[in-house]
């Protein structure tokens, strides 16, 4: 299957490079697997947040976004996700793609360097073009918002 082409540049000298770049793990995965960048071991403690370097940049095609998203095993076993989530990365942001991680667990969690800590998925955006009006139109639900079909 072709796919859609996104420019990576390391933003790491090469003979520091001991990354990988993201990479899929199997055929099926939607997500690529994104490794920490961080130069210590930091430890993200219960409720902290953090922002972990990837050492990587990107170009994306125009009408493209990559969407950061969690890793389910570390939110599952130890309450690592990430805060925006998903996350956007903009065809045309052109810095170092960063991780925005949270603790939500009730231990502390070791980041190593290499550690896959999030997944990157390419989707399209179509953009909106708004057109104000006085009144929207009606449906069943209509302003029916949080909880409102009772589960």
């Amino acid at each position: 299957m072709d796919g859609i082409e996104v420019k990576l540049c390391w933003l790491i000298p090469a003979n520091e490079r001991d990354l990988h770049p993201p990479h899929y793990e199997t055929i099926g995965a939607a997500g690529m697997d994104v490794e920490a960048g961080v130069q210590e071991n930091i430890v993200l403690q219960p409720g902290e947040r953090v922002l972990i370097p990837t050492g990587f940049g990107v170009a994306l095609p125009e009408g493209y976004e990559l969407q950061v998203r969690p890793r389910s095993g570390l939110a599952v076993q130890h309450g690592i996700t990430i805060l925006n989530s998903p996350g956007t990365i903009d065809a045309d942001y052109r810095g170092e793609v960063k991780i925005a991680l949270v603790n939500l667990g009730k231990d502390p969690y070791t980041i190593h360097r290499g550690a896959r800590i999030a997944q990157l998925v390419l989707a399209p955006v179509v953009r909106a073009v708004l057109r104000e009006v006085k009144v929207l139109d009606k449906t069943d639900r209509d302003a029916g918002g949080f909880g409102h079909t009772g589960g």
